[in-house]
C-alpha cells in the first residue's frame, strides 16, 4: 500500500491541475472570446461549419477533458454536434457536462432501448457530416484497426460512410509503439485522417508525442475537410426556390419549393471553391456565407436576372422551380367570390432553362426534374431535349424527399451515363452532386484543369 498510495496522490493532482485550466477556460474573459471568434481564421472555420453535422466520439483517455472545450468551440462555429462516448471516456468527464454544452443527449450504450427508439445507431451514423473521435486512446485506435464494433462508437465509424478523423491521446512510448503505428498506417491507407498527435508534456510527467491536439487545431482542421477545392475559382450561378405568378394583388399561382436544395448546392459550391451568384425566388432561407444573392418573384423576374448575370459564369444550376404556367391576365383588384365556379386563363412562362442551353457556348448547364411517373424516362428526354449536361431528377408527391423537406434522393443523368444518390441530407446530397459537377466540368474541359 505504501508505495501505491503517492501514485494515487500524483494521479489526483494532475486531474486537478487539468480540471483547474478547463474551468479557467470555461469562464475566461468575454473579450477575450469576442477576439478570437473575430480572428480571420475562425471566421473562416465558422462558414465552413455552418449546418455541419459532426458526430464527436470521446475515449477513455485524461484528455477527455479537452472535448468539453471542442464541443463549445464547433458549436460557436456552426456546427450541431452529437457527442458519443465509450465506458471509459466517462471516467474523465461526464455525460452530463457534453451534454449542457451540446444541447444534445450523450449517447453512451450500443443496446439502448430509449437511444434506439429515437434515433437508432444506424441512423446516428447516415447523420454525420463527419465523424471526429477526439481524444482517440491507443486501445479504440486499435478497434477500429481491427475493424470491431463492440461498442456504439466503434458501431457508428463502421456504419457511417461519413469521412473520419481521430486525434490520438496517449502516453508517448504507447505512441511510438510499433503496434500503434502499424494500426495508424492501417488507418491511413482506409482514407482516416490523422489529427496530431502533438508533441510535450504530458499528465504522466513524460515528454514526447502523444498529447491530443488542442481544439482550436482540431476545429480548424474539421473545417478544412469540406474545403474541397474541386470547384477553386470557378464561377457558378445557381437558381433556387419558387417563383410566384400573380393572379391578382392579393394571390399568385406558385409550387412548393422550399429552396432548400439550392441553397445547399450553393453552400456546397463556395465550399468547393467556387465564387457563387445565387438567384433565388421567395423563400425563407438565409444566405450562405460567401455567396452573392439576388432576391426575384415571378419566372419573368428569375430569366431577367439570369441573362444579366450569366456573362464570365463557368457553370449554371438551374435548381429553382419555375412556375410552367401565369395567368394570361392579371386583375388589377381583388378578384371577388362569386356564385359557381371560376375560370382561369393561362400561358407558358419562360423557359429560363432552355434559353440558357439553347446559347450556352462553353457554359456547363446543369438542369433538375422533378417527377411523379417515370423518373429516369421523363429526366432523360429533358436532358437530350434542351441539350443539358447534366439533369438532376428527383421524385415528388411522396412523404419522403421531394419538396419542402430536409432529405432527398437524385438520379443524376448525363449523356453518356448517370448515377443514383441515395436519400440523405439536402446538405450531403448536395456536396455529393458538387463533386460529381465538377468531375464531369473537368472531363469536358481539360484544358482549364491543366
Amino acid at each position: 500500500m505504501p508505495d501505491v498510495y503517492p501514485t494515487i496522490v500524483q494521479v489526483i493532482n494532475v486531474i486537478k491541475c487539468y480540471l483547474t485550466r478547463f474551468i479557467c477556460g470555461l469562464f475566461r474573459p468575454v473579450a477575450l472570446k469576442a477576439s478570437r471568434v473575430n480572428s480571420k481564421s475562425e471566421r473562416s472555420w465558422v462558414s465552413s461549419l455552418t449546418n455541419k453535422r459532426i458526430l464527436l466520439g470521446v475515449t477513455g483517455s485524461i484528455a477527455a477533458y479537452k472535448s468539453a472545450e471542442l464541443v463549445r468551440r464547433l458549436s460557436d462555429a456552426g456546427a450541431t454536434v452529437q457527442v458519443v462516448m465509450t465506458d471509459a471516456a466517462q471516467a474523465f468527464v461526464t455525460p452530463f457536462t457534453l451534454q449542457t454544452l451540446s444541447g444534445r443527449a450523450v449517447h453512451t450504450a450500443l443496446m439502448d432501448a430509449e437511444a434506439e427508439a429515437t434515433m437508432g445507431h444506424i441512423e446516428q451514423a447516415r447523420w454525420a457530416d463527419l465523424i471526429v473521435v477526439a481524444p482517440a486512446s491507443a486501445n479504440f485506435i486499435a478497434k477500429l484497426a481491427a475493424g470491431r464494433s463492440d461498442d456504439l462508437l466503434s458501431a457508428l465509424c463502421l456504419a457511417s460512410q461519413a469521412p473520419l478523423a481521430v486525434a490520438p491521446a496517449m502516453n508517448q512510448q504507447m505512441w511510438l509503439n510499433e503496434a500503434t503505428q502499424a494500426n495508424v498506417a492501417s488507418l491511413a491507407s482506409r482514407g482516416v485522417k490523422l489529427f496530431g498527435p502533438a508533441a510535450g508534456e504530458q499528465a504522466c510527467g513524460e515528454v514526447g508525442p502523444g498529447r491530443m491536439l488542442e481544439p482550436a487545431q482540431i476545429v480548424e482542421m474539421s473545417a478544412a475537410l469540406f474545403e474541397t477545392g474541386q470547384l477553386a475559382g470557378r464561377r457558378v450561378l445557381i437558381t433556387a426556390g419558387p417563383t410566384q405568378e400573380d393572379i391578382d394583388p392579393v394571390r399568385y399561382l406558385s409550387n412548393r419549393s422550399s429552396g432548400k436544395m439550392g441553397f445547399a448546392l450553393a453552400a456546397a459550391a463556395v465550399e468547393a471553391g467556387a465564387q457563387v451568384t445565387l438567384i433565388s425566388g421567395p423563400v425563407a432561407l438565409p444566405t450562405p456565407e460567401r455567396v452573392t444573392r439576388i432576391d426575384v418573384r415571378s419566372a419573368e423576374d428569375m430569366l431577367a436576372a439570369v441573362q444579366s448575370n450569366l456573362d464570365g459564369q463557368e457553370i449554371v444550376i438551374a435548381a429553382a422551380a419555375v412556375a410552367d404556367y401565369r395567368p394570361l391576365q392579371v386583375a388589377t383588384q381583388k378578384i371577388k367570390k362569386q356564385a359557381g365556379s371560376a375560370q382561369l386563363s393561362l400561358e407558358q412562362t419562360p423557359d429560363i432553362l432552355e434559353a440558357i442551353a439553347a446559347d450556352k457556348g462553353g457554359l456547363f448547364v446543369v438542369g433538375f426534374a422533378a417527377e411523379t411517373e417515370h423518373l429516369e424516362e421523363n429526366a432523360r428526354l429533358k436532358l437530350e431535349k434542351k441539350s443539358l449536361d447534366m439533369i438532376a431528377a428527383n421524385r415528388v408527391g411522396s412523404a419522403q424527399g421531394g419538396f419542402d423537406n430536409d432529405e432527398n434522393a437524385l438520379k443524376v443523368l448525363w449523356p453518356t451515363g448517370g448515377a443514383a444518390l441515395p436519400m440523405q441530407p439536402k446538405e450531403k446530397l448536395a456536396r455529393a452532386l458538387i463533386e460529381m459537377i465538377a468531375e464531369r466540368f473537368d472531363a469536358k474541359n481539360p484544358t482549364k484543369n491543366s
